[in-house]
């Protein structure tokens, strides 16, 4: 079981947690042009993992973000936000959603994982 992932029996809760995440380590050997999308890809499936949920949805702003720089050139590091959320839609699948945005910072260093309390 991966680290922050909830057993299969658990109930799951609306949580929201911030995060520091290396891209550079995401991105390592993969070709320019793909960087970008990959990027998007191995965050989607990232949160999936840490957040038990399947339905993971994007802010615009962090996609600005990802693609700020064109699709060679993702940042190193970005801090974001994943917020695990109740579906309001009756017919959807699943029950939970996570939500993901973007933290802008002025410095990556001493910044640590941490819950964050909801202002709902």
């Amino acid at each position: 079981m991966a680290k922050g992932d909830e057993p299969k029996g658990k109930k799951l809760e609306p949580v929201t947690r911030d995060e520091t995440v290396h891209i550079r380590k995401m991105i390592h050997k993969v070709s320019f042009k793909k960087r970008a999308p990959k990027v998007v890809k191995r965050l989607r499936r990232k949160v999936q993992l840490q957040m038990g949920t399947k339905d993971v949805r994007f802010d615009t702003k962090l996609n600005k973000a990802i693609w700020a720089c064109g699709i060679r050139h993702p940042p190193n590091r970005l801090r974001i936000r994943m917020s695990r959320k109740r579906n309001e839609d009756e017919d959807a699948k699943e029950k939970m959603y996570t939500l993901v945005q973007h933290v802008p910072v002025a410095s990556f260093k001493g910044l640590k994982h941490e819950k964050v309390e909801d202002e709902e």
